[in-house]
């Protein structure tokens, strides 16, 4: 028995990443997987992750095209999902991270970041909480927030604000919907190998690259599949007791 056997799941930003990893993780403990990106190829390369997940696991896999910040497609990735089954874990895992200079940061790029670290989590935990609750059946709400959640970083100040607005709003929901059975609680992940660090922020493969190791008690950075394996705990029954947690996966670089 699998842990998560003839569970459904959503994992938002599933196409690349650490999306990518969750869905591998929750593939490979018999979950069904729905896709849901606004990519449907990985960035990284490699087959698609829902060809890849029905090709090397014995589940069901299905891409959906979704903008988290409309919850239209958010309702669209949750009829997938009751297409596969009955919907269990909805993860939101999809994000943007940038360095900025404060006081040059516009409205518009600012509208940006929320609208798809906050808005896309908000609404996805929203459509997912709806669909249980109609159901009434039982499930997991996995939010991905960051260390930067946590404590400020200086030149992430916007990225800072959004992922410690997921982590109250996990807090939140956990309160709230907690009592019907669904918990919901926030992975924490560190400096992860992830082309968000090595493209989109250069850390790993820049001139800083060492010193942010230096922070980094386990002497490495994340993979992946550190966070698949999180995600798998807090989405099967070894966590049925944790609800309203903040899961820091980042290697002990926050109690530095």
């Amino acid at each position: 028995m699998t842990l998560l056997n003839t569970s459904t799941a959503v994992v938002t930003g599933g196409s690349s990443g650490l999306g990518r990893s969750i869905c591998e993780h929750f593939a490979a403990e018999g979950a069904n997987v729905v896709v849901a990106d606004v990519r449907e190829e990985p960035r990284e390369g490699g087959t698609p992750t829902h060809e890849l997940l029905e090709s090397e696991y014995d589940v069901s896999a299905t891409y959906v095209e979704c903008d988290v910040t409309e919850k239209s497609d958010h309702e669209a990735a949750a009829d997938a999902a009751s297409d596969l089954g009955t919907l269990d874990i909805w993860v939101n895992n999809a994000g943007v991270f940038r360095a900025e200079e404060f006081t040059e940061v516009t409205e518009d790029e600012y509208d940006w970041l929320m609208d798809i670290n906050v808005k896309g989590t908000f609404f996805g935990a929203q459509v997912a909480i709806e669909r249980m609750l109609d159901a009434g059946t039982e499930g997991n709400i996995i939010n991905l927030s960051s260390v930067a959640g946590l404590s400020g970083s200086d030149n992430f100040v916007t990225y800072c604000t959004s992922k410690g607005a997921v982590r109250l709003m996990t807090y939140s929901l956990a309160d709230k919907y907690g009592p019907e059975g669904i918990n919901t609680n926030a992975i924490h992940p560190g400096i992860i190998e992830t082309k968000m660090v090595s493209e989109d922020v250069p850390i790993i493969g820049s001139e800083s690259e060492e010193a942010f190791l230096q922070q980094v008690p386990a002497r490495r950075f994340g993979q992946p599949e550190d966070i698949g394996d999180a995600a798998v705990y807090l989405a099967s029954d070894m966590s049925d007791y944790v609800n309203g947690e903040s899961l820091v996966v980042d290697g002990g670089m926050t109690n530095t």
